[in-house]
């Protein structure tokens, strides 16, 4: 697809969001304080590189809304950054929260970088420096970042450190995803890949396919696609095929996570594994399987190629990645999808944890994560699937309702200052 044909995400969370607030009784102007941002803040700055050179980057933070609680949502460093994308991105974080019952409005972050190019200190000075800017909306109960596309653990540890050295004392709640010597929650790091794993299983059982055996297909084999598959092996699934960036590999008989997870860390990508073959990103997605997984970028499922698939489950492990239009083709075809603001939100809901802990400085086993994780997940999916039922719509729309009407309720009550 050429850029000039690539959706805006904006207006493709406009349209989902529309669509959804047809369902929900609103008040006209609560809906369009519902299709706008309420704040968002465009900085350019400077960063001293390696060779004594300065350059200047842009920076993106958007609040879409605070309703429910503070804004909560990630940063990502990406060439392709957008401020019309981190305005999507934010909106969706909304919807992602109140999907999940969490006390957090949407927001979202982005610097137009690739951070492949840069120095580990050139990183660093450009993370310091972005997130002083963008300091003048962070507080652990305003605004509190976490990591997205390209980001880190290193990268939250800075942020953090950063805000605190500002404030005169140590902040760990400011941001979420940190390392765990310095506040991190544990299982944080598998925590999307889990919530995915986790809506997948009950995807299968809601349609009565077995999940030993089930063929995984993972576009984005990341931090999110690669635990998803690891995950999904280890209850029986069998994984044939995944791809990252430079492009994918097939097996119709099955790959080892693990091994190319491996494989992937050594050499830098999951192309060349041995005695599999290579497949380019867009015709992985058609490959015959029981689950597909987009863990890359927005918009890989378009109106194009979406009456090719073959997968019985979508789980959506990336944001974004199906176009309106692609959604009502495979709605049509009777394909099975979990949301994007319901699949991955397992991220956010162990950040939510994180956010507790550190408040709190107490801190929670593994298992504790995974335990309450994995319950809010299948407890979310369940209250989903049920709404879907009640209104005769398929996940996404039952999920944007759920989270419009529970956003929409909290306006209502708390008024319109002043």
């Amino acid at each position: 697809m050429s850029e000039q044909q690539k959706p805006n995400p904006w207006d493709m969370a406009r349209e989902q969001f529309d669509r959804a607030a047809a369902y929900v009784d609103l008040d006209p102007g609560v809906q369009d304080m519902l299709r706008h941002p309420q704040r968002e803040l465009t900085v350019y700055f400077p960063v001293q590189m390696d060779d004594g050179s300065v350059r200047v980057f842009t920076g993106y933070r958007v609040h879409h809304n605070t309703a429910l609680g503070p804004s909560k949502g990630g940063i990502r460093y990406h060439p392709d950054v957008t401020l019309d994308e981190v305005r999507a991105l934010a909106m969706w974080m909304t919807w992602k929260c109140a999907t999940v019952g969490l006390p957090y409005g949407g927001a979202k972050g982005g610097v137009v970088c690739n951070p492949k190019e840069l120095s580990q200190k050139e990183l660093e000075n450009l993370t310091r420096r972005y997130a002083t800017e963008i300091s003048v909306l962070m507080h652990p109960e305003g605004d509190i970042p976490a990591p997205d596309v390209n980001t880190n653990p290193q990268i939250m540890a800075w942020i953090m450190d950063t805000y605190s050295m500002h404030r005169g004392f140590t902040t760990p709640a400011v941001v979420t995803g940190k390392p765990v010597e310095v506040g991190g929650s544990r299982g944080r790091l598998e925590a999307t890949g889990r919530g995915v794993m986790v809506t997948a299983v009950e995807a299968l059982r809601v349609l009565d396919i077995p999940v030993k055996g089930a063929r995984v297909v993972v576009q984005g084999f990341g931090n999110v696609g690669a635990v998803a598959a690891v995950l999904l092996q280890a209850v029986g699934a069998r994984v044939v095929a995944v791809s990252d960036s430079r492009g994918g590999i097939y097996r119709p008989d099955g790959l080892d996570a693990h091994a190319v997870w491996r494989h992937k860390r050594k050499t830098g990508s999951v192309v060349e594994f041995p005695d599999a073959e290579p497949v380019s990103n867009q015709a992985l997605l058609e490959l015959p399987c029981e689950v597909l997984i987009p863990a890359a970028l927005e918009n890989q499922i378009t109106a194009e190629n979406a009456p090719h698939i073959q997968a019985r489950v979508v789980a959506e492990g990336a944001n974004g990645p199906t176009t309106p239009e692609a959604d009502d083709i495979l709605a049509d075809r009777g394909i099975f999808v979990v949301p994007d603001i319901l699949c991955n939100a397992g991220g956010v809901i162990v950040s939510y944890f994180e956010w507790v802990q550190d408040l709190q400085y107490l801190f929670w086993s593994e298992e504790e994560i995974n335990e309450r994780l994995s319950a809010r997940m299948r407890d979310s999916f369940h209250t989903v699937l049920r709404l879907a039922r009640e209104q005769g719509v398929n996940m996404r729309m039952a999920a944007y309702i759920r989270a419009i009407d529970r956003v929409a309720r909290a306006i209502a009550i708390r008024g319109i200052y002043p």
